[in-house]
């Protein structure tokens, strides 16, 4: 059954939107989303305290050992959100601490600028102490003074429901000094981020967060260790420290059995889908849900269109094809078929979309949010999107497809600073595997001769 919830969710232009009414969510098999009302209202403080609000929080203050809620997040797989995949838990066990370390920062990346994903947007808009709560027990894990969460500038909404949720915590105890009386400080801030996909890679986010230029930043050290002006800092995303209250709540074995048999992968995801289908939107399913089934909630391709391929998690994954529709959405079977599951979010690709148009769309976005700060990404992503121009248009020559192999391969991994042209070469390189006949389309001219002076 498909319904669509909340006032705002009447605008066909607002994807951000769960697909789910409340008699569908429940709070043993749903810990993202059960919360939620289905008029898509804020969930306040009063009415997140009635629904289990802090206890996690209230639970870790009063077993004080912090490496027990980092032994449950890995036990429970808690894979990170954001992309990456990376466990949380993992990650929390490297930050540096100890009697002469500082205490440092937890960051929170909500800038979401990765196209094609809007599930962050729904947890801040309509369920912000969720993410508080997370973030308190990031922070106790991690022994960190003070949090941020660097969130879209374009976000105007979600800011100032934040802002107001942290105001509320704070005032109700479980924000500022000594936190449910426990002697443990902890502190939130919203800083609204100017609009840079890169910051999308950490060490940059941290770097913009200093006032600095966002460069990612040589590793080692890595932020575990020195972070934010020079102290150990995690950064984690939303929907990751969404999770970690119930993990801690219900224990990493709850969390684990969400996803019963069909993955290793623990948990429930925060799937998505856009694109020309008969409802797009959001919802909180088993990790290793298949593309089909939520193409099928989402009431399949719109108007008895035909799909042709489909992104898995935005724009810097693979294109996969229909036949791949069946495959459990996780993260190691999405990536040994030469994408990532990436943030979960489907994009569909209809049969009449031209796909050499749809590449220089996307590497004109890659281009242009480039850092600069090396050279495969500075000088190679503008030239793959020229070629594309030219092959759009018809006036490619022999040889650019091959060139274009060329400069995928160059941006690959390990051969730039960071993810961002890996990330770009990845839907250029399948795209030409799959559908290499529309590329050859475009080429009309021999390759031009160099002219000797």
């Amino acid at each position: 059954m498909n319904v669509s919830i909340g006032s705002q969710r009447d605008s066909v232009r607002y994807r951000s939107r769960l697909q789910q009414p409340e008699t569908e969510r429940h709070r043993d098999t749903h810990p993202l989303t059960w919360r939620l009302r289905d008029d898509g209202e804020v969930i306040g403080l009063e009415e997140y305290l009635r629904k289990d609000g802090y206890e996690s929080v209230r639970k870790a203050l009063a077993d004080g050992d912090p490496q027990a809620i980092i032994a449950t997040m890995k036990d429970a797989n808690v894979g990170g959100r954001g992309g990456g995949g990376f466990s949380a838990g993992l990650k929390w066990s490297l930050t540096l601490q100890g009697r002469d370390v500082p205490r440092g920062y937890l960051i929170c990346n909500a800038d979401e600028m990765e196209p094609g994903t809007f599930k962050d947007r729904l947890l801040m808009e309509q369920q912000p102490h969720l993410l508080i709560e997370g973030m308190i027990l990031a922070a106790l894990a991690n022994n960190a003074r003070f949090g941020y969460i660097f969130l879209r500038g374009e976000y105007v909404t979600a800011a100032r429901v934040l802002n107001r949720a942290i105001d509320g915590a704070r005032d109700g105890g479980w924000l500022g000094a000594d936190i449910n009386g426990s002697g443990f400080d902890f502190d939130i801030i919203v800083h609204t981020g100017a609009g840079r996909y890169i910051c999308g890679e950490e060490t940059a986010l941290i770097n913009s967060l200093e006032g600095r230029r966002a460069n990612p930043r040589t590793k080692p050290p890595f932020p575990g260790q020195s972070g934010a002006w020079g102290k150990p800092s995690v950064v984690n995303n939303v929907e990751t420290l969404c999770n970690a209250p119930g993990v801690i709540l219900n224990g990493a074995d709850w969390y684990q059995n969400l996803s019963g048999d069909s993955t290793d992968n623990g948990g429930t995801k925060l799937y998505g889908i856009s694109g020309p289908v008969e409802n797009p939107g959001l919802w909180e399913l088993p990790m290793g849900t298949t593309g089909a089934e939520i193409l099928d909630r989402a009431g399949g391709m719109r108007n008895g269109r035909k799909l042709k391929a489909w992104l898995p998690g935005g724009a810097s994954t693979g294109f996969l094809l229909p036949e791949h529709l069946d495959l459990p959405l996780d993260f190691n079977t999405v990536g040994k078929e030469g994408s990532r599951l990436g943030t979960g979010l489907m994009t569909m690709v209809p049969q009449e979309q031209s796909l050499v148009a749809l590449l220089r769309n996307l590497e004109e976005f890659f281009a242009r949010e480039s850092c600069g700060w090396c050279t495969p990404c500075r000088d190679g992503l503008p030239w793959a999107a020229k070629l594309l121009r030219a092959l759009e248009l018809g006036h490619g020559e022999a040889g650019d497809i091959e060139l274009l192999e060329k400069l995928a391969a160059d941006c690959g991994p390990t051969l730039t600073f960071c993810a961002h042209a890996p990330g770009a070469a990845m839907p250029l390189q399948t795209a030409l595997k799959h559908f290499r006949h529309e590329f050859e389309q475009g080429i009309s001219k021999p390759r031009a001769e160099a002219v000797e002076g």
